[in-house]
């Protein structure tokens, strides 16, 4: 079964933005390790990664910009209950934590504040916006955003609709234009207070620093990946966004890997496509060191918009490539029974 949750958790809090006592916690962390006797991550024989992708306000509590509720309209919530037991309960398993945050501003290509109309409106939350749209001057670049982006207004025209195509080209998802979320600085940008809790937790019982990867701060394409943009290069050949090499070093250095987080049809599919990519260049046998916990993901379900069937269908081409598909709750001693076969 694990270690037991501490008692100072609360499941019902899950969804909710609160302010973590670092000291207390830092003491009963302390006091957690001296009684279950754990040691130093540094010390793991073998070493588990777990990578946690975008658990965001903005994402993971109800009201805010972009929910994602999934089918049962309390995904994020639930899936974060999951996860902090999951930390909790494999404390002195887990190696090295990571999270991804999306992070952006205004001025961005997937905000309404970036397009215009043929009557000088701006573009609605959920619209998609095809090339063929941009084509015909349905949609354009809002030109007066040009001198503050340093750019030429005829460029920012010219790269819409390059944009547009390639997405087509790439058989990316259509472009979308998101409500405003994960404002750098707002309390949407903020990690859920409960998931930030468990990984301090951890930090201070395991002696492990967790890594914070920043992403989707390019203004001229969209991140879902935490390891490459939606689109790399401009209609000039100029890069609009670099790719993070940091993610395929780790996964070499590590011995397992477990992937979590929001939203399974998009930040977590692209990250976990983008990493078998580089998986099937570098070397295909290290799929199987990655685990997808499923039941810690939900896809994106707005109105007008399932992404359900697509989250489903790439984690079965990623279990194909040899990467496995796990639940947090199925069996909580999964971890720890291949843990004892690595360490023997």
């Amino acid at each position: 079964m694990g270690l037991p949750v501490p008692d100072f958790y609360r499941p019902e809090r899950v969804g909710e933005v609160w302010r973590v006592p670092y000291e207390e916690r830092a003491q009963q962390a302390r006091e957690w390790a001296r009684r279950f006797r754990l040691k130093p991550a540094a010390q793991d024989e073998t070493r588990v990664w777990l990578l946690l992708i975008d658990v965001q306000n903005t994402f993971c509590i109800p009201d805010f910009e972009l929910f994602v509720g999934g089918r049962s309209g309390r995904g994020a919530v639930e899936d974060n209950q999951r996860l902090c037991e999951f930390i909790y309960r494999n404390l002195d398993c887990i190696t090295q934590v990571s999270v991804t945050m999306d992070t952006h501003q205004a001025m961005q290509i997937f905000h309404a504040l970036f397009w215009v109309g043929e009557h000088g409106e701006h573009p609605a939350p959920y619209t998609q916006i095809t090339q063929e749209e941009v084509a015909k001057g349905r949609w354009r670049f809002n030109t007066a955003l040009a001198t503050r982006l340093g750019i030429a207004p005829e460029y920012g025209q010219e790269l819409v609709l390059h944009y547009t195509r390639e997405l087509a080209a790439r058989g990316k998802y259509t472009h979308t234009i998101w409500p405003y979320h994960a404002m750098l600085g707002g309390i949407g940008h903020a990690l859920v207070a409960a998931v930030e809790e468990a990984i301090f937790f951890h930090t201070l019982a395991r002696l492990s620093q967790p890594y914070i990867e920043i992403k989707g701060n390019q203004p001229f394409t969209e991140n879902y990946s935490a390891i490459g943009p939606e689109v790399e290069s401009g209609p000039r050949g100029e890069t609009l966004g670099p790719r993070n090499p940091r993610f395929m070093q780790l996964l070499q250095e590590m011995d397992m890997l477990i992937v979590a987080g929001q939203a399974k049809s998009h930040c977590v599919a692209w990250t976990v496509e983008d990493l078998l990519q580089e998986i099937r260049r570098t070397d295909p046998a290290l799929a199987r060191k990655v685990y997808l916990l499923e039941d810690c993901a939900s896809p994106v379900v707005v109105p007008g918009m399932d992404y359900t069937d697509e989250a489903e269908a790439a984690y079965a081409r990623f279990a194909a490539a040899g990467m496995h598909r796990v639940r947090s709750t199925e069996d909580e001693t999964w971890l720890r029974s291949l843990l004892k076969k690595e360490n023997r």
